[in-house]
């Protein structure tokens, strides 16, 4: 066998051994995060049932009080080892994921989710799926160049799995982690993430994992997406600012011991009123959804609000945990708050289909990541293709706007040093 050969069959080995593998463990993830809300609320999340909101207030605060000291003692500890678990970014450039600490990582992330952290739980699987990228690129002697895409690739896949988003899985590694858009990587990625994607729907099958109903595309929808994308994208912008500003901030040493459990204390007392603040994101963006008309105005600002302060807080604090899927939540609620008035002057889409508008720009401009933002929006939800346009259009104003945003920090950075 000729060299190119060895080497087309080692990759061809990796993207089914890795798919696989990150398969099961995104499926095992997604049943653990069942038992820990079965267990914190009486409830598993499902589409019917997106939000701990059924069970009472004293539980819901309990769960979540509890799960953040639990996770505040296991990541003090597992932090003061000696190796600490690199970002899925660092992993791609290089760095070797330590297997047990990755994996309690992960575990903890779930954890918290399960019981009420206000955090999305996606980081979790792509941190597996980039640790057994790395371990199978060893396995099969690939380095280089090749290495990464694959750990890349496992990191999609992770992310694909959980959520039944392949396209968007692969996307996620080509245009964010790799920053790189060739046939090989494109083929590498939308192979990884496909087969794990198969393998994982055993366990979440093949059910949107937000519903809409009644969502139609329009003039009115189009001429909102071109006005109001530029605000979504102002609005991903501060978010994904502060959320890096939480990040560098983040709680270490012993601070973690009573700052996240404070902060578990102050998602449980807003879950008091708003319970739907409390997990990934999944209720609110859903009640944005399912917002039929301008008397949900008023809730959709106050959820927006807290779902948007209480998960910068939990990051600040110490916890781990994603910002894609609050971000859904927060376009979904501003969008559905401000169509809501729109068509009111200028009817032809309900108002789920301007909360869809609001989820893929905010998410596209605080991930500065346009075409995984609208296919993470469409596999989510099982959207139909006419709402491509004016996805599209308010797509395009909000990374408009988020890049003129960067480019002005820049400049005030440059002036201050």
């Amino acid at each position: 066998m000729t060299a190119p050969a060895r080497r087309i069959l080692r990759l061809a080995l990796a993207i089914l051994a890795v798919g696989v593998v990150v398969g099961i463990s995104s499926g095992l993830l997604s049943l653990l995060l069942h038992g820990f809300e079965q267990l914190a609320f009486g409830y598993v999340e499902d589409h019917s049932t997106p939000g701990a909101e059924g069970a009472p207030w004293w539980r819901r605060g309990a769960a979540v009080i509890i799960g953040g000291v639990i996770a505040a003692v296991a990541w003090w500890l597992l932090r003061r080892g000696p190796r600490a678990v690199p970002s899925v970014k660092a992993a791609v450039d290089g760095a070797r994921m330590p297997w047990w600490q990755t994996i309690v990582h992960a575990v903890l992330q779930i954890l918290i989710v399960g019981t009420g952290a206000p955090v999305g739980r996606e980081v979790a699987p792509r941190e597996l799926g980039a640790l057994v990228g790395g371990w199978f690129t060893s396995a099969f002697r690939i380095d280089g160049r090749e290495r990464a895409v694959i750990v890349a690739a496992g990191a999609g896949a992770g992310l694909a799995g959980v959520y039944n988003i392949p396209l968007a899985g692969a996307l996620f590694a080509v245009e964010i982690l790799l920053a790189e858009l060739t046939l090989e990587t494109a083929a590498v990625a939308l192979g990884v993430c496909a087969v794990a994607a198969l393998v994982a729907s055993v366990v979440e099958g093949y059910e949107p994992f937000y519903v809409i109903h009644g969502a139609t595309s329009s003039w009115s929808l189009a001429v909102f997406a071109a006005i109001f994308g530029p605000l979504f994208g102002f609005l991903g912008y501060w978010f994904s600012h502060w959320g890096a500003w939480a990040e560098r901030r983040r709680a270490k040493g012993a601070t973690i011991l009573w700052l996240l459990p404070a902060a578990s204390v102050l998602t449980a007392v807003v879950a008091i009123w708003l319970p739907e603040v409390m997990g990934n994101g999944r209720a609110v963006a859903q009640a944005g959804f399912n917002t039929a008309d301008y008397t949900m105005i008023g809730w959709l600002v106050a959820a927006f609000l807290a779902k948007g302060v209480v998960t910068l807080v939990t990051i600040r604090s110490g916890a781990a945990g994603g910002v894609l899927t609050p971000a859904i939540a927060l376009g979904s609620s501003s969008g559905a708050a401000i169509g809501a008035l729109w068509v009111l002057l200028w009817p032809g889409s309900s108002v789920t289909a301007f909360a869809v508008v609001g989820a893929a720009a905010l998410l596209a401009s605080s991930q500065k990541s346009p075409f995984t933002a609208i296919a993470i929006v469409f596999e989510l939800t099982h959207a139909s293709l006419e709402f491509l346009a004016p996805l599209g259009v308010a797509v395009g104003g909000a990374i408009l706007i988020r890049r003129l945003l960067d480019t002005r920090a820049d400049r005030i950075r440059q002036l201050d040093l």
